[in-house]
């Protein structure tokens, strides 16, 4: 089997949800955070406002809503998150089969800070993969759902944004590479999505596919 995508010559895989089972760990972590600031947020309320957008987000939100949060909120979150991350973070079933097979240049672009993304792919085996093709929200202006991460990447991979793949699992992720007139694919295998209807979610965010499974990657539907 030619392990190649018909009209594609680059993939952008996001991260967190895609590439690592992290999303509702790392929630969880958030509203924990944000609870010793004072400020009630429950894990499935995090998810639903935050998923797929960096801290800076989480920041605006605060700044938003009047509530100012410690000086070393992020540092406090980063370092919990860390821990975490080591004992429970496990790569998304199947994935490292799918980077293994793949015939076509591909990247990530995460809504996370680099120093977590490279620890994250470190700490599931999936780093060398990737190398040093790694961006993220710090890279760029405006985060998801914004189009410029997708932007970035596929101009520093030197590749046309029109065949260009994405594999997001959030709404602003795939509204994100839309608007960058990218094709994008909706993972809904992430352990978040076990209770929430991650495919609907995705499919009025615009996604031109949805797959639960990493063994269904090659299988067009």
């Amino acid at each position: 089997m030619d392990f190649r995508l018909p009209e594609i010559d680059l993939v952008i895989f996001d991260c967190d949800g895609v590439l690592v089972d992290s999303e509702e760990l790392s929630c969880r972590c958030l509203s924990d955070a944000l609870t010793r600031a004072g400020i009630e947020m429950s894990t499935e309320q995090a998810l639903e406002r935050f998923l797929g957008r960096s801290t800076a987000a989480v920041l605006e939100y605060c700044r938003a809503a009047g509530r100012a949060v410690p000086v070393d909120f992020l540092a406090d979150l980063a370092g919990r998150v860390r821990e975490t991350f080591r004992s429970q973070l496990r790569p998304i079933s199947g994935v490292a089969a799918i980077l293994a097979e793949l015939r076509v240049p591909y990247c990530v672009a995460s809504s996370s800070d680099l120093d977590r993304v490279k620890f994250s792919l470190e700490l599931t085996g999936l780093a060398p993969y990737f190398a040093q093709r790694l961006f993220t929200s710090q890279m760029v202006k405006h985060g998801k759902p914004a189009p410029d991460l997708f932007l970035h990447a596929a101009g520093r991979m030197g590749f046309d944004p029109r065949r260009t793949l994405v594999i997001e699992d959030s709404i602003s992720g795939v509204a994100a590479a839309k608007t960058a007139g990218m094709k994008v694919w909706g993972f809904v295998g992430g352990a978040h999505y076990r209770l929430r209807d991650g495919s609907a979610l995705l499919r009025d965010a615009g996604a031109d596919r949805i797959f639960a499974a990493m063994a269904d990657f090659w299988t067009e539907g």
